[in-house]
């Protein structure tokens, strides 16, 4: 009996690891037929494109909003991350621009994202709320941070900033690739938000 248990719980591991690199497999094929194909990225093509089958994609991912969901709830969990390192840099000035800049940096050829955010596509918003929300909690204390330094506008507030970022998101989409001018729209909210 023993050795067939250690066997089951062997295949159990083996299985959910299969498990996992199927799903992210799905995640970064999504990622790449959105930014190829936009909106009309199909699920029979994101699961060729992953090396699994429909049923596997179907199994993880029940709709194309439920896919486009998880690349946003994972979007806001890397750019929490982010924050949270971001937090460590002494100039406030400094460590909210690294934010701004490093969440626009991440999503450029991400164009599922930037479809979500513009709202092409309908999302599974409680899905996503915990990491949107806690990335909040870390971006308000650092524009906190920098008010109280007087770096910045005493008017400025996260909704101000996911404004500026939506907006940013746009730039990218319907101007890609080499006539994307998103850096030059960023830096001038950046200097609007300043304190001269």
């Amino acid at each position: 009996m023993i050795p067939f248990v250690k066997v089951m719980a062997t295949d159990q591991r083996t299985l959910r690891a299969d498990a996992r690199r199927n799903r992210e497999r799905i995640i970064a094929s999504g990622r790449e037929l959105f930014a190829r194909d936009g909106p009309e990225a199909q699920m029979d093509e994101i699961a060729a494109h992953a090396g699994v089958g429909i049923g596997t994609v179907y199994r993880h991912f029940p709709t194309k909003e439920a896919l486009l969901t998880e690349m946003v709830r994972l979007r806001f969990q890397e750019f929490e991350k982010v924050a949270v390192l971001a937090e460590d840099i002494e100039d406030p000035l400094e460590a909210l621009e690294t934010i701004m800049r490093h969440a626009a940096e991440a999503v450029e050829g991400d164009t599922g994202f930037q479809l979500a955010m513009l709202g092409e596509n309908e999302l599974e918003w409680e899905g996503i709320e915990q990491q949107k929300a806690a990335f909040a909690e870390v971006v308000t204390r650092t524009i906190s941070r920098a008010i109280a330094a007087g770096v910045v506008q005493d008017d400025f507030t996260f909704d101000d900033f996911a404004m500026v970022m939506c907006g940013t998101t746009a730039t990218m989409y319907f101007k890609p690739g080499s006539a994307a001018d998103w850096r030059r729209y960023l830096d001038l909210m950046l200097r609007g938000i300043r304190v001269s």
